[in-house]
This record gives C-alpha cells, structure tokens and sequence, in this order.
C-alpha cells in the first residue's frame, strides 16, 4: 500500500510529472490536436461539440467545464483511481520506483527540505556578499560584461568571499552545520569522509534552480587564475547536473506566459553554452535561454527542452568547440526524435558567442536575425557529418562518409522518420558528389540540356531515353542484388516524376527491409511497392522491359550477360561520350594505384558497357 500524497517526497513527483508525456497520456483517451505550442480538443469530462479542453506542457485545463490539473489528477479523474493508484500507474509507464513510506523516506525527505533551507541561507550571503565592499571585483566585472543590477538581482548572482572560513562562520551563527554544508554542496569531503575546506571562494556566483524554482545548488566563476575557471556544485541529493538546465525554470515561465505580454519578445527555447550567455539572452529579452551545467547536452536535459518546445534551438558558437558540441548533440538526439520533437541549430559567426554578439551595436537584431534563420536539423546534418570531406574526395573518403550518412539515419528509432532523414541525407550526398571528376567536355555535355548542375541530363532523343530509363528500374527491381553498385549512379540521373518516386521507393524499401531479404526474394519489394500505391507502376516497368516467358530483356542483345552489366550499358548510353571518358579515367586511376584486385571487379562491368557504348551500340 502506498503513502498518501503528503507522505512521498515533493522531488519525486515532480520528476514524474517531468517524465509523463501529459499530451500523449491524455492522446490515448482524446483526440487533440495542435495549437499553436499546445494541445486542444474536447473535454472528455463533459459532453461538447467545440473544443474548450486545453492541453499544456505540464497540466491541462477545460474552459467549458473548469477541469484543471496535471498527469496524476488526470488519471485519477479519468479512471477513478485513488492518488497513490494513479502515481503507481504512471511510474510504471515511465520506470521510477515509488518510494516507499518508510521512516528513512521520511527523513531523507525532511534533510532534504533542510539542505534547501542550507541554500537559500549560503545564496543570501553571497548576494550581500557582491554589494559590499569586497565584492567590487565582482560587480566591476558584472558591469564589464554588461550585466544589469535588474539581472543581477532576477539571477539572483552573488560573491563568495576570498577569506577561508568566512560562510562557515556565518551560517554558523544560524544553526548550520559544517556537515550540512557538505550535504548540500558547498563544503568537500575530505579522505575520511569529514567536511574539509570551503568549495567556492573568491568566484562570482549563480544559483542553479530545478524546474520548480527551488535552489539546488550554485555554477562559480573565478576572478583570478585559479582553474577551473568555472565549478559547479557536486552531485548531491538536490543536484544532478546531468539532469538540469541552467535558467530552466523562468525560460519555462516565459513560454507559458500569454503572447500579448511578451510583446515581441522572442518566443524560441534556446540553448545556449553558459551562464553568461543565458543572463545576456535574457537581459535582452530572449527569455527563452538556458544552458547545460558544463557537460554536453544529454538525454535527460532534451527531455526537459521537447516538454516545453517540439523544436528548441541549439545557438552555439561558430568555432571548432561549437561545432564539435553541434556533433554531439545531434548523435544524442537521433535515437530520441519523433515526427514532434526535433531541433533546430543556429551557429554563430566564428569568434563570437551570444554574449559578445548582444553587446555589439545591433546585437539584438543580428541575434534575431540568427535565431529565424535556425536549420532544422534534417539540414544541417550532412553539413556536420560531411565537414572535412571535400567534393573532390577520394572513393574511399566518400563511401566512409555515405556510411556515416546512413548510420545515422539508422540512429532513429522511428521508421518512418528514419527513412525521410535516409534520403534526405542521401539527396545531398549524391547532389554534392555526383559531379566529381567530370572533364570540362563532359561538364558542357550535362548543361546542354538546361538542367541544374550535377543532374545527369540525356544527350538522347525522348522516346530512347524512356525506354532506357525503364530497363533501369527493370533491372533493379528483377534482381535488387545490382542496387548496392549501382544507387550512386541511378541517383544522378534527372528522371521524369513518377519514375524519380519509384526510385526512391526502391531505394527506401530495401533499406528498411534489408538489401539481402529484397536480394533474396525480389517479390517481397515488389509486394512492399504494392503496399506504397507503387505496384502497378512497377509492374508496367517490368512488362515493358521483360518478354513474359523467357525472362529476357527485350532487343538488348545481352540476354546472358549479368544483370550489373546490362545496367551499366544502358546507363552509359544515357550518358554518352561521357560516361566512357569517365570508365576510362577510373581506369587510369586504378592503374596508377597498383591494379588492386578487389577494386576490379567493381570496374569490370562499367569497362565492358564503355565498350560497347564505343563500338556503337545504344542498347536498344
């Protein structure tokens, strides 16, 4: 039997209310749908035709009826549970053990308000600390960075003093222990386990609030040499730095205020790099900023941004750090996105950060400017995975980039958007590469036609180009075997619309299903593109390639030769003069490396259609 609602800690509540997707939840009883951040439709407490049942980031509320309340009081009312019935439920569903209503429960709840208490008295000191004389340091540096006293008191900021000693004798004077102090962060533990010396001194301080606002512990920076040049507290019972955003608790606030009182307040979650960051945004009026406690953006922390933004912005600094910082959020991320919780990413000018951008003489407005110009991150993807490999690289450097492209899109747990960010992903990388060592001639030949670079246009009349384009599909789809040496070069090619939506049909079905399931039973993917509304179009392919008995290509005078070679000799006349001075520098480029065996046979098929396509056969 569970405690009732006073006996289980206040924490542990809030963290299931943090972990319960409220939307989702009541998504499985109501039909909701979007408005504008949140969520509406009918009450499911009263009978109504027009919805007046609101759904927010953390409660919900009828304005027909006057029902309100959060994930719990929903289940409650819903199902007609009890409240420790219904927080049992959603524990369950989210994976927390409910504590139990133990004495120990009890007295870590009790030393845990008491470490709260521990806090806000050391945060009353420092504040005092930063107005006396001793904190002139601080506050010239505040003003420097261009901190306003209305910020400084908001973020409540403050000044641990230089003197050892100096806070413990104060909160001493109120009844608070050395061990407390420990407990709640502010003293270490020394090799036998005692208190031993003072954590923070001589460092400028700014208190770290939990989504409710309650101080759990403070970030430090230093006005000296001494490293590190920023400190967080330690983990403690109140502090998980993995788990918090700096500034969280008032970016959640402003984005749940009414629009009208935010004026033209910018309304994005941004995420940012620092404390000073956070402070500058906010002072600025972009209350939406928070940054992550001196650790890369983690699972937890994406958690708290998607419950308050379906497409927060990651903002950071446009060097080397930033974009490495930019690689590890996007590799955190993919497992977690959904159709309705992505990012968005924003990268700075090299060499400035928010800061340093806000202080300058139009910051604000290039900082809007910045923020509305944010890529989504289906964008910007490629453009993190592909830095470093220019679009003269080697064969090798691109297959290790394409496999780094598909990885990553395989990161995503939900199909379907795996699949949209695969050919995404995929579209780019052929539409940088595709034009990679074109002479000058062959250049000419693919402009000729008025299409846009690096799309292969035919130098071929109409009819003949059709007919080519569909042995090509024909092929692939009669032995899906050819796909993983041929996908490169059957992307090129500019295809008329319904031929371009079998291709990348083709090409998402067989990854979801696996090249060698297709490979080994290519009626399965016939059966997959039935499925997509593509089957007769697929079957008109095969037909008008294919004589029905025997299984041979119609008039292509190859009927024994591999089906890679046919693709490639018809490929080559869809090309031209061009596809043979490229076969014939790959070759060439072999030579020059030492002839590698296992290269030829990729090469062998491409050298025989050149072949062919020299001594004039079209193929048809």
């Amino acid at each position: 039997m569970l405690a009732p609602a006073m006996a289980l800690d206040p924490a542990f509540l809030e963290e299931l209310r943090a972990r319960t997707p409220l939307a989702s939840l009541i998504g499985r009883r109501v039909k909701l749908a979007r408005s504008g951040r949140n969520w509406k439709g009918c009450c499911p407490f009263h009978g109504e035709k027009t919805p007046s049942f609101y759904v927010y980031d953390d409660h919900f509320h009828c304005f027909g009826c006057g029902v309100h309340g959060d994930a719990i009081s929903f289940v409650m009312q819903m199902d007609g549970r009890s409240f420790p019935e219904a927080v049992q439920q959603l524990a369950g569903e989210v994976g927390l053990d409910v504590p139990q209503p133990t004495r120990e429960a009890r007295e870590q709840a009790v030393r845990k308000r008491g470490l709260e208490e521990v806090l806000e008295a050391a945060q009353q000191v420092f504040a005092r600390h930063l107005q006396e004389p001793a904190g002139r340091t601080a506050r010239d540096y505040l003003r420097q960075r261009g901190v306003s006293d209305e910020m400084i008191q908001s973020f409540g900021l403050g000044w641990a003093p230089e003197g050892r000693g100096t806070l413990t004798s104060i909160l001493g004077g109120q009844g608070i222990t050395p061990e407390m102090m420990a407990e709640a962060g502010l003293m270490r533990f020394g090799e036998d386990g005692r208190p031993n010396g003072e954590l923070f001194r001589g460092r400028v301080m700014f208190p770290i609030r939990d989504r409710r606002g309650t101080l759990v512990s403070f970030g430090a920076r230093t006005m000296g040499d001494h490293q590190p040049k920023y400190l967080n507290g330690p983990e403690t019972g109140l502090f998980s730095k993995r788990r918090l955003l700096f500034g969280y608790d008032r970016a959640r606030a402003a984005l749940r205020a009414p629009k009208a009182s935010r004026d033209d307040v910018p309304s994005d979650l941004i995420v940012v790099e620092g404390y000073m960051d956070v402070i500058a945004l906010h002072q600025a009026g972009f209350s939406g900023a928070v940054a992550p406690l001196g650790t890369a953006l983690t699972a937890d922390q994406l958690e708290m941004l998607w419950q308050s933004s379906s497409s927060p912005v990651l903002c950071l600094d446009g060097d080397a750090a930033g974009r490495r910082a930019a690689v590890r959020a996007t590799t955190t991320a993919l497992p977690l996105l959904s159709m309705d919780r992505s990012l968005r990413l924003c990268m700075l000018p090299e060499g400035e950060d928010p800061d340093s951008l806000l202080r300058s003489g139009d910051g604000r407005m290039r900082m809007a400017g910045l923020l509305a110009g944010a890529r989504p991150l289906s964008e910007v993807l490629f453009d993190l995975l592909a830095e470093g490999t220019p679009p003269d690289a080697g064969p090798e450097a691109r297959a290790a980039l394409r496999k780094s492209l598909t990885e990553a899109a395989e990161q995503i747990t939900d199909k379907t958007l795996a699949s949209e960010y695969r050919t995404t992903l995929l579209d780019r990388f052929f539409a940088v590469f595709r034009q990679r060592g074109r002479s000058p001639s062959s250049r000419k030949w693919t402009e000729k036609g008025g299409g846009k670079a690096g799309v292969i246009l035919p130098a071929v009349e109409s009819d003949a180009v059709m007919q080519r384009q569909s042995m090509l599909a024909a092929l692939v789809l009669k032995d899906p075997s050819v796909l993983g040496s041929v996908e490169d070069a059957w992307c090129q090619l500019d295809l008329p619309e319904s031929m371009a939506e079998l291709r990348a049909a083709v090409l998402d079905l067989v990854h979801e299903m696996g090249s060698s399931t297709a490979e080994e039973d290519p009626e399965k993917l016939m059966q997959a593109l039935a499925e997509e509304g593509l089957g007769e179009q697929a079957t008109s392919v095969l037909r008008s390639a294919f004589l029905p008995l025997t299984g041979g290509m119609r008039n292509d005078g190859m009927t024994d030769a591999p089906a890679i070679s046919r693709w490639w000799h018809f490929f080559g006349t869809l090309n031209g003069p061009a596809f043979v001075a490229e076969v014939r520098r790959e070759i060439e480029a072999w030579t020059a490396r030492g002839c590698e065996p296992e290269e030829w046979e990729r090469l062998r098929p491409r050298l025989e259609a050149a072949e062919r396509i020299r001594r004039g056969d079209d193929g048809l």
